[in-house]
């Protein structure tokens, strides 16, 4: 396990990483989209030269790159680390005010003044952390524990590696920018990024080990209206806004994210914007079986001709769908090596590995659609993406383990 002054740097290295607000921005075309990314970015580059880390970098699109050669073994695999940089779009990261609670004992946690809270009436899992080290924001945006717990996860056992010269295989590190909106990856420089697998350190609870995801695709449907006085409005009114929710219903009211759960798919739609002359509809596909994912596409093609044949507007309807990622399984069993060795690290650290279906994705999933094996491993966070987010330290303390343990095994 960790040592007093090794817990003491995780946790002071997680709640510096908080005060960076690297918030991604939606509809960004260029990368990073905050300059918080960037100021992050080359903090870690000083703490990685710190380290005595070969081969460090930081990209013009603040990819943080770096390389930890074996101490034992030159020709050892070499193995990846990776966690993201920016936090999501739905909740703020400016002036997190992060608060430790030490031994919780249970019951409702008051969020800063208290306007908001964190109850285990809500959160069942609040009452298997008791007696644990519970880190919070203070109710007025997220933590930021996902992702800067992973950053803070993967530079502790860096730190332990090189300070103590415990033996470990080749290990490169990389802290990408704006995963959240997922257009970081496209600046990712794989060519210097040379592993035999990798993992991202970007999970939730601890022993959650993911290779699964959604495949993935975005829709955006435009409808055009047309305009006029209210008073005359008879006969000439094409009301944008109406017929947008009239086109909402014929989508499937079970297959949304609020009713669906482990690998079932579905639509969401995320955002809704314009007015009578215009609007846009913002719809995410989700689903892990290709064949199935490519059936959900062909539909909001099809609910599109449909609608426009019934309308007979002067303007179609548009839709333009852009796929995102893919599901990582089928390049991850190429390299079963990857969970085995992760599922033994997890239990020589007394940690029952979760196995578990990503209703989402992660950098991974592009690495694995680039032919690079990159399972998910956790970090010992929960409710991500939300102003009660939260982390222990005993869950991120079991994370650093995890990873040294790694290090070492993949020398065998």
């Amino acid at each position: 396990m960790l040592n007093e002054d090794q817990e003491y740097r995780l946790l002071e290295r997680f709640l510096h990483y908080t005060t960076y607000d690297t918030q991604s921005k939606l509809g960004a075309k260029v990368s990073p989209s905050s300059q918080g990314q960037v100021k992050l970015a080359k903090h870690l580059q000083q703490e990685l030269v710190a380290l005595g880390l070969e081969e460090i970098e930081v990209s013009k699109n603040a990819v943080v790159t770096a390389f930890l050669p074996s101490n034992t073994d030159p020709s050892s695999p070499t193995i990846g680390l990776i966690a993201h940089l920016d936090t999501a779009t739905e909740c703020s990261s400016k002036n997190v005010q992060a608060e430790v609670i030490e031994n919780y004992r249970g019951g409702d946690i008051a969020l800063g003044m208290g306007e908001e809270f964190i109850s285990p009436a809500h959160y069942h899992f609040l009452h298997q952390l008791v007696g644990k080290t519970l880190i919070v924001a203070d109710g007025n945006t997220l933590l930021g524990a996902d992702n800067k717990a992973g950053i803070a996860e993967i530079m502790t056992a860096l730190s332990i590696l090189k300070e103590n010269n415990l033996p470990h295989c080749n290990i490169r590190v990389a802290f990408t920018p704006d995963e959240e909106i997922g257009l970081g990856m496209q600046f990712f420089p794989l060519e210097n990024f040379s592993c035999d697998w990798a993992y991202t350190i970007d999970g939730g609870e601890v022993g959650e080990l993911e290779y699964e995801n959604f495949n993935a695709a975005s829709a955006i449907v435009t409808i055009e209206g047309v305009n006029i006085h209210t008073g005359s409005a008879k006969n000439k009114m094409i009301n944008a806004l109406s017929l947008a929710c009239e086109f909402q219903q014929g989508l499937p009211a079970d297959e949304t994210p609020e009713k669906t759960e482990g690998k079932q798919g579905f639509y969401h739609l995320s955002r809704f914007s314009g007015d009578i002359e215009r609007v846009e509809l913002h719809y995410l596909i989700r689903d892990f079986e290709q064949e199935k994912f490519l059936q959900r596409k062909a539909f909001i093609r099809q609910l599109v001709n449909e609608f426009n044949m019934k309308k007979s507007l002067k303007k179609p309807v548009c839709v333009e769908i852009t796929d995102s990622y893919k599901n990582m399984n089928e390049i991850v069993k190429t390299v079963p090596k990857s969970v085995e060795l992760a599922d033994k690290a997890m239990q020589i650290c007394g940690i029952q590995p979760i196995h578990k279906a990503i209703r989402g994705g992660t950098d991974g999933a592009w690495l694995a659609e680039k032919g690079l094996a990159c399972p998910n491993i956790f970090t010992g966070g929960y409710n991500f993406h939300s102003k009660h987010e939260l982390i222990t330290l005993e869950g991120m303390k079991s994370a650093v383990k995890v990873i040294t343990t790694i290090a070492a095994l993949a020398l065998q």
